[in-house]
Formats: structure tokens, C-alpha cells, sequence
């Protein structure tokens, strides 16, 4: 770990589960962070799948896995967002900020004294550590595909984040659409029912109990996976809830996976 120049945080769930909104709080409070997506390796438009007589934008075979891995590689050995990747999922908006400004504030003054010297954070993250902390959204990271493409392998912690079908459902019909390559993707109607959520029950059922994406985690699954989940909360545990849980979780496995190496 000595080597590395980057420590990786894989943040995943279903689509409108809170990934991008939790990653760019986190980078807000957390010094030498960038974000890096998984949605910046969608393939061209004519070559993505179709179901149900649409456009498959949220399966593993609509993805560039070789490219995600790539950048990975490349953040783990330079500490740097990968030149070769052209970033869109900046310009999409992720609405209004649901965590209070008093909320981000104690966020940030737990962080800042964590990094202060003689402080368990300051050999970590200090200017002259010269590590940096990249967030990885995305919907698909801890999926048997990507798995087989040796993305979660890449990545140094891995959060989980829920979603009940009906909240899912309500955020992603509020959004305006997406940038893409081509221009901008609109959802047509019905395309949680017949893309999202079927999609991300069949890839990530081997997480829960029975299969059951609504129902209980398997909690000998997530450790033999080595996934963060904030278990036994239910499934649509607010955002300021969560953003305060990953902070904590993050200095947690920072100090435990690259303070006990320094």
C-alpha cells in the first residue's frame, strides 16, 4: 500500500439510489478527492442492447469494462483522473442537496480534525502523504459482470447503498434526462419497470437473502464480498444519514487499510 497514490471507494446501488449525490458530498469534505464514473464508459449509442423493444442503458453490456479497468490501473499508479476519459456525468444535475448545510459543516470539522497533526488522518492525507481518494459511482460495480472484468478487485473499499423499487421509481421520473455521447437520453415511459429495476434485481440478487432485492442482505455474502452496507436500517435511510455513516466508514478504513502501512 505504501506505493499506491490513490485509495479506491467504490460506491454502488440501483439507479436513484444516491451514488453520485453521496460521492460528490464526500469529495466536498474529504481534501485530495476526485470523482470518476462509471457512466463515462457507456458505449456509443448504436451499439447498446435492446429489451422489451428499448434501449438497454443499464445492463453490463451497454459498458466499455476493458476502459473502466484501464482507468483504474491508471488511477492506482498515478494518483490522477485518467486523460484518456472524457467525462459527461459532471453535467448532469442530481437535483437539490437533501443533507443540511449543519450536516456538511460537522462533516467537514470531523474531517479537519482528524487531519490535523498528530492525528490518526494527517499521515494519511496530508499534502505531503501524497495520496489521493477517488470515488467511483456506479450502478453495476458489484455485479457478477463486472466482477468477472476485475473491476471490485480494484477497488479498496466498497459501499452498498439501498433502495426500495418505489423510491427509485419516484427520483429517477423526476430527472430531467441524461447526457450522452450522442446528445441527451430521456427515460420513455415505463422504463424502470421494464429496464432499471428488473436489470438491478437479476445483478445484484446474490446480495440478498433469498434473492430478494427488497428484503433482508446477506450479511455472509457482503463479507465474503467485502461490501459496506448500512445493515438492518431499511431500505430508503436518508441521505444525511448515510453521507454521515460513509464519512465515518471512510476514515475508518483509510486509517485501517493505509495508516497501519505507514
Amino acid at each position: 500500500m505504501e506505493d499506491r497514490k490513490a485509495f479506491i471507494v467504490g460506491i454502488s446501488g440501483a439507479s436513484s439510489s444516491g451514488k453520485t449525490t453521496l460521492a460528490r458530498l464526500l469529495r466536498d469534505v474529504f481534501p485530495n478527492s476526485f470523482i470518476l464514473h462509471e457512466d463515462d464508459f457507456y458505449k456509443e449509442e448504436t451499439e447498446l442492447p435492446y429489451k422489451e423493444g428499448l434501449l438497454d442503458w443499464d445492463c453490463a453490456e451497454s459498458l466499455y469494462i476493458p476502459d473502466m479497468k484501464r482507468a483504474l490501473e491508471h488511477i492506482r499508479a498515478h494518483g490522477k483522473f485518467p486523460p484518456f476519459v472524457d467525462s459527461k456525468e459532471d453535467q448532469n444535475s442530481v437535483g437539490a442537496c437533501p443533507v443540511s448545510d449543519s450536516a456538511i459543516a460537522a462533516a467537514k470539522e470531523k474531517v479537519a480534525a482528524w487531519l490535523a497533526p498528530g492525528q490518526p488522518g494527517h499521515n494519511i492525507l496530508s499534502p505531503n502523504a501524497g495520496l489521493r481518494i477517488c470515488l467511483l459511482d456506479g450502478f453495476l460495480l458489484y455485479s457478477p459482470e463486472l466482477e468477472a472484468g476485475g473491476i471490485p478487485a480494484l477497488l479498496d473499499t466498497k459501499l452498498f447503498l439501498l433502495v426500495s423499487r418505489a423510491r427509485a421509481t419516484q427520483r429517477r421520473e423526476r430527472r430531467d434526462g441524461y447526457v450522452t455521447l450522442e446528445g441527451f437520453w430521456t427515460d420513455p415511459p415505463g422504463y424502470v419497470e421494464k429496464i432499471v429495476w428488473p436489470n438491478y434485481a437479476a445483478s445484484h440478487a446474490g446480495l440478498f437473502l433469498e434473492g430478494d432485492v427488497e428484503g433482508a442482505l446477506d450479511e455472509s455474502v457482503l463479507r465474503e464480498k467485502g461490501l459496506l452496507a448500512q445493515v438492518g436500517r431499511g431500505l430508503d435511510v436518508d441521505m444525511e444519514t448515510t453521507f454521515t455513516w460513509a464519512v465515518d466508514v471512510l476514515m475508518r478504513e483509510l486509517e485501517e487499510k493505509v495508516g497501519k502501512a505507514r
